[in-house]
């Protein structure tokens, strides 16, 4: 099927059969027409950005097919101008396979649309009811030209968030949800929530997944401003938002997920300290500014050769800066996470642009990496906010 690409519309791996994963975290493949003649385009989905291919008739089709199909997908979606075709791997290793034909499922039968210049397919498209409520979109629908970057941002976000829930729920590290159990989301520190909003919208309206979403923040301010919002959008039963501080503020019941994206300076290690005492399956956290570390190392001798680096103030502050996230990731995984630091949007559109992504496995502390990490602070002679904060709480 996915060689006849005269009557291919499109093929879509996506998902990880059990204990394995694929080298991306989803493929696309389609027949393009294009100036020079016919292709067979495949776009590979990391976590952060795409990477599109287009093979020409005269390539090898088989051998780049071959690649892709020997990939641990878990799932495989083929639509043909005539038929649609969905195979599913099952936690046991076997293939549950449907068929049906393009009339079957609503849609009519269709010669494959060839054009290489399709429209971004967006997840929260600019006329979503929340992009308009807090102005990046106009009231026709259309992204403000001056709302752009934070509109990439609330994309790229989503991108994220969706792969991360998506993956950990096959592989059994998230519940799935119910309408009478939905999944708990917290956002700590959640400021004006453009993205506490994006992760509701997301998870409930995209996802289709029973969600309810707590934002906290220190703001009384925030707090009336978010809450007339979610009003205002019929959501006021799901999406509630509190006063609070992040390291002493109440929720009903430990979360399932949570957020800390952009909270200030050490408000990001309260975040990911109060994630670790709920240990909490899955945890976003997008750091901000770094003073902390800044300050401890002014005041601490700089090991050699480094006082090289630290002399200049700027490359000082870009050096705390990935030494406070790598202490942060180390200690996320010592305490029985998988850490991946990623990009979160390009450097090009914000400086804050790391994201750390942590999945709860439960698994004990690696001893060689609690010896690199006890090598790493003693050499600069600092220890950092989170690893007291977590001191205290144990």
């Amino acid at each position: 099927m996915l060689l006849d690409t005269e009557h291919l519309v499109r093929a879509i791996g996506s998902g990880r059969r059990r204990g394995q994963s694929p080298r991306w975290r989803r493929v696309e493949i389609r027949p393009v027409d294009l100036a020079s003649g016919s292709y067979l385009q495949i776009t590979t989905y990391d976590d952060t950005q795409a990477f599109t291919r287009n093979l020409a008739a005269g390539d090898d089709f088989d051998t780049a097919l071959a690649e892709l199909l020997a990939e641990p997908f878990g799932n495989w979606h083929v639509e043909t101008d005539g038929s649609v075709t969905q195979l599913r791997v099952t936690k046991k290793g076997q293939a549950q396979v449907h068929v049906s034909t393009r009339g079957d499922n609503g849609a009519a039968s269709q010669a494959p649309s060839r054009r290489h210049d399709r429209a971004k397919q967006r997840l929260l498209d600019g006329s979503d009811p929340y992009l308009r409520a807090v102005g990046i979109s106009d009231r026709d629908g259309t992204v403000k030209p001056s709302r752009q970057a934070k509109y990439r941002q609330i994309e790229e976000f989503c991108r994220i968030l969706a792969a991360t829930v998506d993956a950990a729920i096959d592989a059994g590290q998230l519940r799935r949800p119910r309408a009478d159990s939905p999944l708990r989301v917290v956002d700590l520190g959640c400021g004006n929530a453009y993205l506490t909003f994006a992760a509701y919208r997301l998870l409930t309206t995209v996802m289709d997944l029973p969600t309810r979403v707590v934002g906290i923040d220190v703001k009384e301010q925030a707090r009336r401003r978010n809450t007339e919002l979610a009003a205002e959008l019929g959501s006021s039963d799901e999406l509630r938002f509190v006063r609070g501080e992040i390291a002493t503020a109440v929720v009903d019941e430990k979360p399932d997920i949570v957020l800390a994206l952009h909270a200030c300076d050490t408000a990001t290690d309260d975040a990911l300290a109060r994630a670790v005492t709920w240990q909490a399956p899955l945890v976003l956290a997008a750091p901000c500014c770094h003073h902390d570390l800044q300050r401890r190392l002014r005041s601490a001798p700089t090991p050699s050769p480094f006082g090289l680096v630290t002399r200049h103030g700027i490359l000082r502050e870009r050096l705390a800066d990935t030494l406070t996230d790598a202490m942060r990731a180390t200690l996320l995984r010592l305490h029985g996470y998988r850490v991946e630091v990623v990009e979160f949007v390009a450097s090009k559109h914000t400086p804050r642009n790391t994201l750390l992504r942590a999945v709860r496995t439960g698994s004990t502390g690696d001893p060689e990496v609690a010896n690199e990490y006890a090598r790493l602070t003693e050499q600069w002679g600092v220890r950092p906010r989170l690893a007291e904060l977590l001191e205290d709480a144990s």
